[in-house]
């Protein structure tokens, strides 16, 4: 397993001499115990992880708690990595896919994108968005007239999210199943990784980033995870928080400001009239150079 190809993507801090550090080892913050200084080893020869305070622990664990994710979505993570891992012989992993029938977008799918003052043609080329016909299904669940945007991380699409075409349909938005992601989409961030710079916006959805554009990214949804936020911490000086205008969103949004605070981060949070995916592209033009200049 290239664990420091792993842990260098998910923006885990790590040493590879130093303090605590041996030959043929890395060292990291332990997970498992109150640990000020990268106690935790991963041997590179014999590839396995050991605590010097708490003890040695399984690889299937110990990368589940390092990346706040599931185990049951470990083996794949390693098997991205080039490993291989305990694996749960009840969960039945499957390969990544789209939907069947999954095709560039139609004039529908366009159609509806018009609707909400959105450019289909740009947003086909900058977010490789594409579109399902009226039969299509991927394992036990519908994705019939749908946008499909794929979801990269690190340069690879490892998920995807699909919108209703109409908004009668529950859920509006409806992700990759589970066991087909190549890494969880709440475990990462739904923008251009290669074009942030210090300051970003952070939105909930993927239609706030198409409006806002390449300097925002998306928690997908308002229940952001504790490694989203991470990730936020270690990608962004300043950000600026801007959900939904209503009170729960707003909640959350607060709650978000406090933990990037915490973390180090210049947090404040922003309010739009509704929606920023339904802003009118000349508004969030302006939102984005008061923001940044």
């Amino acid at each position: 397993m290239d664990i420091t190809r792993l842990l260098s993507d998910f923006q885990i801090p790590f040493q590879t001499g130093g303090k605590n550090v041996g030959k043929d080892w890395i060292g990291l913050s332990c997970p498992f115990c109150d640990d000020p200084s990268y106690h935790l080893g991963y041997n590179l020869k014999k590839k396995f992880f050991h605590c010097w305070r708490c003890g040695t622990h399984p690889i299937t664990t110990t990368i589940s708690k390092l990346l706040s994710i599931n185990e049951n979505q470990v083996s794949r993570i390693i098997q991205q990595y080039n490993g291989a891992t305990e694996a749960d012989s009840a969960i039945i992993i499957k390969p990544f896919q789209f939907p069947t029938g999954t095709m560039q977008m139609t004039n529908q799918h366009k159609t509806y994108l018009e609707n909400r003052k959105f450019n289909p043609e740009i947003l086909e080329k900058e977010w490789g968005l594409l579109g399902t016909g009226p039969v299509s299904k991927l394992d036990n669940s519908d994705y019939k007239l749908r946008i499909i945007a794929p979801i990269y991380w690190g340069g690879k699409i490892v998920s995807f999210q699909g919108r209703s075409l109409s908004n009668k349909t529950t859920p509006k938005y409806k992700a990759c199943p589970k066991n087909r992601e190549i890494i969880s989409h709440k475990h990462i961030l739904y923008g251009k990784q290669s074009k942030w710079k210090s300051t970003g916006i952070c939105v909930e959805g993927i239609t706030d980033v198409w409006r806002l554009g390449i300097f925002s990214f998306a928690t997908f949804g308002i229940e952001y995870t504790s490694m989203q936020a991470r990730i936020i911490a270690n990608s962004f000086k300043s950000v600026l928080v801007l959900f939904d205008n209503e009170p729960q969103a707003q909640l959350q949004a607060s709650k978000l400001v406090a933990e990037l605070k915490f973390r180090g981060v210049n947090a404040k949070k922003a309010t739009v009239k509704d929606d920023p995916g339904n802003m009118l592209q000349n508004d969030a033009d302006y939102l984005i150079k008061q923001y940044f200049c």
